[in-house]
């Protein structure tokens, strides 16, 4: 065969081979949640971090807050490699004013640091398991019924006056007691009572790194190592830790990437 028609066939191949190789669906805009789709066995990385590829061909990944940077996608299969280059998108985030906390929850007494920062690695720990499970790929669901939206993403907050961390969660307000459902399928990795800032804390993994965090809850049903269906009431609504009145502060994270639940709410 000419050397140029099979030239021309190896183009069409690849050409072909980038067109259909991946698919998103999410915003390439700060803080959002991502689901891609590829070949499966493929390899996939984004920027340097392998990730997890289901065998159908899922992965997940999310963007940062403030992340200012594009994200370089890589795909492999076969030993063909394509490198997607997605620009982000910036968001402006609200200033939020929050008085009548707690002194000591806002700026905590030194005795209390070792307990916080024993608190933290709990957490950190959660938000790193790195599980087969694909139920991140499935339809999430509004976890309190009837609630008032009183906390958003990214919202640089001032504490007694006191410029502090910005809020990284979803705030569903409604009365204490209230029941608090599984926004998707998933295993509790976390079940702790009283943390000292988040109160009664869950934390859900949903697989290749996406968690779901709920904090403030007044009773917790279920314990660490559950699996639960998405709508099963795994606690209820309080005020416990750092907070003025009963809510659900709900956070999705990637790893140690905190992303906008109401990315995933929309």
């Amino acid at each position: 065969m000419d050397s140029k028609i099979i030239k021309y066939f190896l183009l069409i191949f690849f050409i072909s081979f980038k067109v259909s190789a991946v698919e998103f669906d999410g915003k390439f805009i700060q803080g959002h949640f991502i689901i891609g789709k590829t070949e499966p066995d493929s390899k996939v990385k984004i920027g340097k971090k392998q990730v997890k590829v289901s065998k159908d061909g899922y992965f997940a990944f999310g963007l940062a807050r403030d992340r200012k940077y594009d994200v370089v996608i890589t795909i492999e299969k076969n030993g063909v490699k394509e490198k997607i280059t997605k620009r982000v998108q910036k968001r402006k985030y609200n200033i939020q004013k929050i008085d009548g906390l707690e002194e000591k929850k806002v700026t905590p007494p030194e005795e209390v640091y070792e307990r916080i920062k024993k608190e933290n690695k709990l957490i950190a720990k959660a938000r790193y398991i790195d599980s087969d499970l694909i139920f991140f790929k499935d339809k999430f669901i509004i976890p309190v019924d009837d609630a008032v939206i009183t906390g958003v993403y990214g919202s640089q907050r001032i504490l007694n006056g006191k410029p502090k961390w910005p809020h990284y969660g979803l705030d569903f307000a409604q009365k204490e007691g209230t029941p608090v459902k599984a926004m998707l399928n998933g295993t509790v990795t976390l079940a702790e009572p009283d943390l000292y800032y988040t109160g009664g804390t869950l934390i859900f993994d949903h697989g290749h790194g996406i968690s779901t965090l709920y904090m403030h809850m007044n009773e917790i049903f279920v314990e660490k190592g559950y699996n639960i269906k998405q709508g099963d009431i795994v606690g209820t609504v309080g005020s416990t830790g750092r907070t003025t009145g009963p809510h659900l502060d709900v956070r999705l994270n990637w790893f140690d990437v905190r992303l906008d639940p109401a990315t995933v709410l929309n």
